[in-house]
């Protein structure tokens, strides 16, 4: 991989600010819907105390069952690859666009009507596929467009930002729900509040996105084909895949951290949905000093901040013993979360191969999401079984996990490459 020199900011034509501007908004209906709708959400809360209280499940089980839920986000590839390539009407971003939405109100409907959770896992497995399919046409239409302005990074940061803070608004609901109604209730509630969301995407689809219509030919064909056979072939890819995993595979927290609160520090619903809206804070606090504040950095110089600060905040939860430090702890995990979100996608991002960026990009969430996937059973497995329970052991373990980062950065070879400045080979 050649040395990345940071590019001249160039002023971009009235056009340009135009379509930046349209995208902006684009992006944030999309990422305002995925921070609501996603199973492992807000929407967790509600269906893991339904699952603790009503079925007697253990952290093990509750996460085990979440992780269902996280395969049409680990095939995501597939959905890249069919938008890269079949264009429908036209169009390879739109109608996937349309239809994955209305599969999501779909899905939250129907969860609406159901207890039994062997017949929930269809329904909510409707609604992920919905929003994974979303996520990854999303995806394509921000590497084809932040590529092309030079402007990643701020579309990266843009979709993070409106996902926390729609994960701000539902944490407090969802926490107020499972507070005030039985679990059961609480449950189809989210749910029916949930299943309005994705109607914006549909507006705002096909308002927002810029797309010429295209048509299948041999000639375009072949240039898409190419380009997917070029992600295979370059060793830069494969060394960032390899990256992003390890960077991700840090034995997760999440539910151990759940039951501990409820269970061992005796803390309310309420107040660890309240927990889950500081976090959020948190992200949109750092998401806000971002355009003030680290834009201007090289992606190096980020990732390796993001680690430093990743390390010590999950470090640090050995100091939760109450509320107070509760909220500080989550204010400073999702400022931490901020950090590696936009250094790691954006990176990802600026790699991608033309021709193929929704195949490329989806690729590269897949890693992230198996990753965070097969930590978080890891996680609750030694929580359940060889920690006995114990927090402190899968704190430290997951924060050398989380420093183990630091000496893959210098594989990535990045020189001083700007962020958003795509890589060309």
């Amino acid at each position: 991989m050649n040395e990345q020199l940071s590019s001249p900011i160039i002023e971009a034509p009235a056009r340009d600010k135009a379509a930046i501007r349209r995208l902006m908004v684009f992006f944030a209906l999309v990422y305002i819907v995925e921070g609501m709708g996603q199973v492992a959400g807000p929407f967790a809360q509600p269906l893991s105390y339904f699952l603790k209280e009503v079925h007697g499940w253990t952290a093990l089980q509750v996460t085990a069952y979440l992780t269902i839920f996280n395969f049409p986000w680990i095939i995501k590839p597939v959905y890249g690859a069919v938008s890269d390539f079949v264009p429908i009407f036209g169009y390879r971003r739109k109608p996937y666009l349309l239809v994955a939405n209305f599969a999501a109100i779909a899905g939250f409907v129907w969860v609406a009507q159901l207890n039994a959770p062997d017949w929930l896992v269809w329904a909510l497995q409707l609604t992920a596929y919905g929003m994974a399919i979303s996520s990854t046409v999303c995806g394509a239409v921000l590497v084809e467009n932040g590529q092309r302005l030079q402007e990643s990074g701020h579309f990266v940061n843009q979709q993070w930002l409106w996902f926390n803070a729609a994960t701000m608004v539902g944490s407090i609901v969802g926490g107020e729900l499972v507070q005030r109604l039985p679990p059961a209730t609480a449950l189809h509630v989210a749910a029916l509040i949930i299943a309005v969301a994705p109607a914006t995407v549909l507006i705002g689809t096909t308002v927002l996105v810029p797309e010429q219509r295209t048509r299948i030919d041999l000639a375009g064909l072949k240039a898409t084909f190419g380009g997917v056979t070029d992600t295979f072939r370059r060793r830069e890819l494969w060394v960032i895949a390899l990256f992003l995993f390890l960077y991700y595979f840090s034995p997760g927290l999440g539910t151990p951290l759940y039951y501990y609160m409820t269970d061992g520090l005796k803390f309310s619903q309420g107040f660890i949905g309240v927990l889950g809206s500081i976090g959020a804070a948190g992200w949109i606090v750092g998401a806000l000093l971002y355009r003030r504040v680290f834009e201007d950095w090289s992606s190096k110089h980020l990732l390796y901040w993001s680690i430093a600060l990743g390390t010590v905040t999950t470090a640090a939860y050995i100091l939760l013993y109450g509320e107070t430090s509760a909220v500080i702890l989550s204010f400073c995990s999702g400022f931490a979360a901020m950090a590696a979100t936009v250094a790691t996608v954006t990176l990802a991002a600026d790699f991608c191969p033309p021709r193929s960026e929704g195949f490329s990009f989806a690729v590269m969430m897949s890693v992230i999401n198996l990753a965070i996937s097969a930590a978080n059973n890891v996680g609750s497995y030694l929580y359940d079984n060889l920690f006995q329970k114990n927090l402190t052991p899968l704190i430290l373990v997951s924060a050398a996990f989380t420093a183990f980062a630091f000496v893959l950065v210098p594989l990535l070879r990045l020189g001083n490459k700007r962020q958003g400045d795509p890589v060309t080979v």
